[in-house]
């Protein structure tokens, strides 16, 4: 019996080599961690289902720390792996399930962009930062706080960087999307664009960047163009990811993600309104995520506070005071 496992939770996608990566990523953490236990699973476009992963992780275990390889929190981390921990708690009651939250827009990931806008000026011609536009390209969601976090990591950037104008774009869902972003900035006088991908590991989507900035280049002969790289392999997940299962086993404070056990997220999912397990049976192919809006189920007198210290969208049937 091992007394902790991690299962570590990626996207998934429909382009193999971005599965392939996370799980070269797993094998390195575990050359990094040599006494834990990792396994992996993906919340779609894989065999390895989040039902599946949760079940060998809980095999031969007394904990289960379940640790998401994603950036920003919408459908998948608020709805989907909270609710596969529920089926799984009911499935093993004898071992311990906890829930770590996903990586954040938070100092280490800056980083990672300032190290790669750097490299990127560095292969430039002219590098100078004030005819130098920047473009964070991120892969959208209906969740306006995932949309929210992009904003506040393309903010960061600028406060630290001497670029004048950076923008933020989004290859789906929501906008604006590449062109537009790029199209603003030639009306603004930028002579260099750097596009800066803010994904964890190849997929579809970031293939779609790489034909997109082609495009560009054609469509727009007069800047120059550099695209950046990807970074799931940055020391800097690593770390991320060690605090979090550290925090996890220590019961630090906001060590646990608050979507595990959210009543409001329950309460939606029994009325229709989000959520659904990627079972075995059924591979669910949506390159989507899903919004966190649903309403309070307060009763008539009494009103319930939301103790979550991240927020999420609620969509309120009627209107209220919060004591």
């Amino acid at each position: 019996m091992t007394a902790d496992t991690i299962l570590l939770v990626g996207h998934g996608s429909r382009e193999k080599s971005g599965n392939d990566e996370i799980e070269a990523f797993a094998q390195q953490w575990r050359e990094r961690q040599p006494g834990w236990r990792i396994e992996v699973c993906f919340i779609e476009f894989s065999e390895i289902t989040l039902s599946e992963g949760l079940r060998r992780a809980a095999t031969g275990s007394q904990r289960v720390m379940v640790v998401p390889l994603i950036l920003n929190a919408a459908g998948h981390v608020k709805m989907d792996i909270p609710q596969a921990i529920d089926g799984a708690r009911l499935k093993f009651p004898q071992v311990e399930f906890l829930y770590a939250p996903h990586l954040t827009a938070c100092d280490p990931i800056l980083s990672i962009v300032k190290r790669r806008l750097k490299g990127a000026m560095q292969a430039l011609d002219m590098p100078d930062p004030t005819t130098t536009g920047v473009v964070m390209l991120g892969r959208g969601s209906s969740d306006r706080q995932a949309n929210g976090e992009m904003a506040k990591m393309a903010r960061w950037l600028m406060e630290e960087t001497d670029h004048e104008l950076v923008d933020l774009a989004f290859t789906g869902i929501t906008w604006p999307r590449l062109e537009k972003a790029v199209q603003r900035q030639s009306l603004l006088g930028m002579t260099q664009v750097v596009v800066l991908p803010y994904y964890l590991f190849n997929g579809t989507l970031v293939e779609r960047i790489t034909r997109q900035v082609a495009n560009l280049k054609t469509q727009y002969p007069a800047i120059r163009f550099t695209s950046t790289a990807y970074f799931g392999f940055e020391r800097e997940i690593f770390e991320l990811l060690e605090q979090r299962v550290n925090d996890l086993k220590r019961g630090a404070p906001e060590s646990r993600m608050p979507c595990d056990g959210c009543k409001y997220r329950e309460f939606g999912v029994e009325n229709g309104m989000g959520g659904h397990h990627h079972d075995d049976a059924t591979l669910h192919h949506h390159d989507h995520d899903h919004a966190h809006e649903h309403p309070h189920p307060h009763a008539p007198v009494i009103v319930q506070i939301h103790p979550h210290p991240h927020a999420h969208d609620h969509t309120h049937p009627h209107e209220h005071a919060h004591p």
